[in-house]
């Protein structure tokens, strides 16, 4: 037998992959990851690309879109697990994705605890788990996206024992994501989730799993309202982590804070209507995000440094 030689995919070639993943999965990350300079922003579609083949894998969906049932979660999880292990071990994988997070490891000083904390949290789903406190929900919502600020961060240069910088960094996964559970909670009802705690949910006497209802709409708005709150709170402290970052950096952060910010403030703005259609940003909103944030990041080393609020949910060390 003839031994056949396959090339592998070049750096070149899962960059472009990994770019086409993001246009296709998020029209506002992508937009604010164009801010970056190249080196950056490569890195950034690197990661975002097995974020979103994880969450692909994890949910049965295609970059993103149409959430589904899934009946082999546990097998899911395991290939999620044993892809991410190899990437991080510097191995080819052969999956353009998880490759792409062996090239960001292996080209950045990326504690691999992050990518693991980001594993626990599809964990969490797999074993159909559900926030009883508020304090469980911000627990899922660093698993799934305050982790991947931090490795964000260190994509940008951030240090890893930078705990400041990375705990403003996870601040804005935290505000990104209680924004998507306003935004999705008809969405992660129709796929058999609920990420509003069971506490919220018995203050506004909703029984677990009857949320959706028409006679609850008033009430499920004042809890979406409630979300857009605490990611407007979070997303302000993030902000004020720029100061530690170079110009197109914050100007790429502050422009998503932003953007996906405006999310959590439609929700709230449309009330009981909030899930009437799924709510997005458009082109003109977004051009007016990167117009303000690069007058916000110019100025960002004149800013004043307030110390974290002590309020705000910790993520763990």
């Amino acid at each position: 037998m003839h031994r056949v030689n396959v090339a592998l995919p070049t750096r070149d070639a899962i960059v472009a992959t990994a770019r086409e993943s993001i246009a296709r999965g998020s029209k506002s990350f992508h937009a604010a990851s164009l801010l970056f300079d190249r080196p950056t922003r490569e890195r950034a579609w690197l990661l975002y690309a097995w974020c979103r083949r994880c969450d692909d894998i994890a949910d049965g969906q295609d970059h993103g879109h149409d959430l589904t049932r899934v009946e082999d979660a546990s097998a899911r999880l395991a290939e999620i697990t044993a892809k991410t292990e190899a990437a991080l071990a510097g191995q080819i994988v052969g999956d353009p994705a998880f490759d792409a997070l062996g090239i960001v490891a292996g080209e950045t000083a990326m504690p691999h605890r992050f990518a693991r904390d980001v594993i626990a949290g599809f964990a969490l789903d797999a074993d159909e788990w559900r926030p009883r406190s508020e304090a469980d929900l911000y627990r899922y919502c660093y698993h799934v996206a305050g982790a991947v600020g931090c490795m964000m961060a260190i994509v940008m240069g951030v240090s890893p024992d930078d705990d400041a910088t990375l705990d403003r960094a996870c601040d804005l996964g935290l505000a990104f994501q209680l924004a998507n559970i306003a935004r999705d909670i008809e969405e992660d009802d129709r796929g058999g989730r609920c990420y509003l705690p069971e506490e919220w949910l018995v203050e506004m006497d909703m029984p677990p799993g009857q949320h959706m209802k028409p006679p609850f709409r008033s009430r499920l708005s004042v809890l979406a309202r409630r979300l857009a709150s605490l990611a407007a709170h979070y997303e302000a402290s993030a902000r004020l982590g720029v100061a530690a970052l170079p110009f197109r950096s914050a100007w790429a952060v502050l422009a998503a804070a932003g953007i996906y910010g405006d999310i959590a403030r439609k929700v709230a703005a449309r009330g009981d209507h909030a899930w009437d259609h799924r709510v997005t940003t458009s082109p003109a909103e977004k051009l007016g995000w990167i117009g303000r944030s690069a007058i916000e990041a110019a100025g960002r080393g004149t800013a004043k440094q307030t110390p974290r609020d002590l309020s705000l949910w910790s993520r763990p060390r």
